[in-house]
């Protein structure tokens, strides 16, 4: 009835669930079933333990009370129990309902729950006997766990001895393993390896009279090793990757690394020295005299680097990496040998390269020297990342001599074409043309000479740029960033050779001409003179500009020559060769004056009747130079002319005085009275000065080469004497003269100034001085 009476009260619940609505509502209604049989499963999960909570499956009546007391007032402690009075009551009365109801099903429970009660009891009898089974078992594991232990405590020992019976068994194959692999033919690699294994064990043991045994067994076998190891590394058939091994395996079994190092470094000498002989052997032999005729190389200087760097630098590098991986470190080998070693080889190689360049002779292609320079530079460059003292300034210095003899070779390449040049230019003026048929003028053939320099100058820009290109390892060096830009290409090339053109135009106008040698022709003067002029205007500052832009030079670099200095000497070059054109061409009409002068009789010439053939001569002579001067220059500027220049009275006498106050009176008798006027008149005449610099125009180049030719007249007539006819003469040449030379002239008075000295000068000297009737003069020169 108890267990009834309990269950009974679990269904009734608490006496607040009997207060339901009424009560102070702390719960929610629920029917008594659900009350008894508890909440469903998910608000049970959700639900958070609560001690506090009286209709909780958590509940705790201590924690309830405390919270209670702890809470609520006096008075509400007191509603609160009264409360749960009534709830109790409630719950009493209806479990009795529900009992009265359901009887046989609580009786049918008990049944039930007494049949469990055996069960419980039964099984907890055997798990009792289940416990002391384990306890058992555990027991028995414990002891089974201690002698595993102990087993494998005996097991690790059993192994250890195991492991040294093997070991000891391994030492004692020792020899025999290292008599079977140091063989000759065999594998020495497995037997220095198996040696050095064993040698620490038989050195600790070795108080031991077996492992002494072991010990000197394995020395004299090493020992014959090293003798043959030896014995081969004098073998001169080693190639390097055989010799480092063999020095390698004496270093392992302890041999004086001193002694190795030499030998190592004669043996690895020896075969450089090998390839730095077969590569002699392609030079020809030095000639110290020069006398002797080099003949061409057999193979091309890139063939020849490729074979220096892939052979000598390459097995040198790999000397020099395998050196350092041997030695270094080592007692006695690390005191500068290698260096000084490789410095003597890098040396000779060096001086080998050198002879191989000079035999360069001629431009070939510039590329490809560009490419074998820029592969010796590359090997050089990881040589001396092994070894920094090996000639880093040597190699260098050799590239940029390399570089600069190629720009000089370019430099007398272009003279050699400017000489050229000119040679088809004085072809071209001296080869006669049949009539009618012209050959090329003078500004075609200063077209094509220009163009011809100018492009290949341009040229060797671009050939010579190939040094500084960005793919050559090379341009890089300090050396190609500034002075080879500026002081090889700049002023070695450019300035150079402009200068040099002028200095050669200017020789055809200083230079004494050599005996027999054919002197430059007018034309040619001329043509040089405006090539200058062209040079000095614009050529000059294009070419400049082209260089910097392709060699652009350094903020701090060396002092470059200005344009304007080469200007002035192109503009000195032009004004020396016009002056002397100017000169050559005078003195041809002069010549022709003076033998005209010179070999006529003037005393018993005939009455004129014409003008003399050689008045004409000059006039026709001075019109070719007029259109000669005029393909290349401009007109240039005249003074203003009289409008009677053509029709201008050519008088015997100064025009300061009539000639016929004066004709009665001029007898050889009175010679100083005409000579008198002649000197004050030319005191207040405008002083001819006749070798002034002519300017850069037809005119004044026209004008110098009259008052060359009338100067000569002029001194021509003051060694003659004449008679009445012969002062006649010159008085119809004379006028025949002023025709037509006043037109070329840059000022007329020029003309008329020296003519007028002529015409004095031949009344003067003149035994009968009766002029001609000036109406008579023009009816001659007209008509001739």
């Amino acid at each position: 009835m108890a267990e009834v009476e309990a269950a009974g009260t679990e269904v009734g619940g608490s006496p607040e669930a009997a207060a339901g609505g009424t009560g102070s509502g702390w719960r929610r209604p629920h029917g008594p079933l659900q009350r008894y049989y508890g909440p469903p499963a998910a608000e049970t999960a959700e639900a958070a333990p609560d001690p506090a909570d009286i209709n909780g499956p958590h509940f705790d009546p201590e924690v309830f009370l405390t919270k209670v007391r702890s809470e609520c007032p006096l008075g509400q402690l007191l509603a609160r129990e009264a409360a749960l009075g009534r709830e109790i009551r409630a719950l009493d009365s209806d479990m009795q309902t529900l009992l009265y109801e359901n009887y046989n099903k609580f009786i049918s429970a008990t049944d039930t729950i007494r049949k469990m009660k055996v069960d419980f009891r039964r099984m907890e009898a055997e798990m009792d006997d289940l416990a002391a089974n384990m306890a058992a078992i555990s027991t028995s594991s414990a002891r089974v766990s201690a002698a595993l232990q102990d087993r494998h405590r005996r097991g690790a020992q059993l192994a250890g001895v195991q492991a040294l019976l093997r070991k000891l068994q391994s030492l004692v194959e020792v020899p025999g393993r290292l008599r079977r692999w140091a063989a000759p033919g065999a594998e020495p690699a497995r037997a220095l390896r198996c040696h050095a294994r064993a040698r620490a064990v038989l050195r600790h043991y070795r108080h031991l009279p077996s492992f002494r045994a072991i010990e000197d067994e394995s020395h004299a076998i090493m020992a014959d090793l090293a003798q043959r190891l030896r014995a081969r590394l004098r073998d001169d058939t080693l190639d390097p990757k055989e010799l480092t091994e063999c020095v390698e395996m004496l270093l392992q079994l302890e041999e004086p690394p001193e002694e190795l190092c030499e030998e190592f470094l004669s043996h690895a000498g020896a075969r450089l020295e090998a390839e730095l002989a077969a590569l002699e052997a392609e030079l020809p032999p030095a000639d110290p005299s020069g006398t002797a005729a080099t003949p061409p190389p057999a193979s091309d200087i890139l063939d020849f680097v490729d074979r220096g760097s892939s052979a000598f630098v390459g097995n040198l590098c790999l000397l020099a990496a395998s050196y350092r991986s041997l030695f270094e470190g080592r007692p006695g080998a690390g005191d500068g040998r290698l260096e000084a070693f490789a410095a003597t080889l890098t040396a000779r190689y060096f001086e080998l390269l050198e002879r191989r360049l000079a035999l360069e002779r001629g431009l070939g292609d510039t590329s490809l020297l560009v490419r074998a320079l820029d592969r010796f530079h590359r090997r050089l460059r990881a040589l001396l990342e092994l070894l920094p003292a090996a000639g880093a300034e040597a190699g260098a210095a050799l590239v940029a001599r390399a570089a600069r003899e190629r720009v000089d070779r370019y430099l007398r390449a272009l003279q050699t074409f400017f000489l050229g040049c000119l040679g088809d230019v004085r072809q071209a003026l001296a080869v006669p043309r049949p009539p009618g048929k012209e050959g090329p003028g003078l500004p075609d053939l200063l077209a094509t000479l220009a163009s011809s320099v100018l492009g290949q100058l341009k040229a060797v820009l671009a050939y010579v740029q190939l040094f500084t290109a960005k793919d050559v390892a090379f341009a890089s060096l300090p050396y190609f960033k500034g002075e080879f830009c500026v002081e090889a290409v700049r002023e070695g090339l450019v300035v150079a050779f402009v200068r040099w053109l002028c200095r050669t135009a200017r020789g055809f106008a200083d230079g004494p001409a050599e005996r027999g040698a054919p002197a430059a022709p007018p034309a040619l003067l001329l043509l040089l003179a405006r090539l200058c002029l062209d040079y000095e205007a614009t050529t000059i500052s294009y070419i400049l500009t082209l260089t910097d832009e392709q060699f652009p030079p350094q903020d701090a670099g060396p002092a470059v020559t200005p344009g304007p200095a080469l200007c002035t000497e192109a503009r000195g070059a032009a004004q020396r060769l016009l002056d002397h054109y100017v000169q050559v061409q005078g003195a041809a009409v002069a010549q022709m004056l003076r033998k005209s002068v010179e070999t006529r009789d003037w005393l018993g010439t005939v009455e004129p009747r014409n003008v003399r053939a050689v008045m004409k001569r000059v006039v026709e002579d001075i019109t070719a130079i007029d259109v000669q001067v005029g393909q290349l220059f401009e007109e240039g500027v005249r003074r203003a002319q009289s409008s009677d220049s053509s029709r201008r009275a050519f008088s015997v006498y100064s025009s300061s005085r009539a000639p016929g106050r004066y004709a009665p009176s001029y007898t050889p008798s009175a010679p100083m009275d005409t000579h008198l006027l002649s000197n004050i008149q030319k005191l207040f005449s405008e002083r001819i000065d006749i070798f002034s610099p002519v300017e850069f125009n037809k005119v004044s180049v026209l004008t110098g080469i009259i008052k060359i030719s009338l100067k000569t007249l002029l001194e021509c007539v003051r060694l003659r004497t004449l008679g009445r006819f012969g002062l006649q003469q010159v008085q119809v040449d004379g006028h025949y003269l002023q025709l037509y030379l006043w037109r070329f002239a840059a000022d007329e008075r020029v003309v008329q100034g020296l003519l007028d000295e002529v015409a004095a000068s031949a009344a003067h000297r003149c035994l009968d001085p009766v002029p001609m009737e000036h109406s008579v003069v023009e009816l001659i020169c007209e008509r001739g």
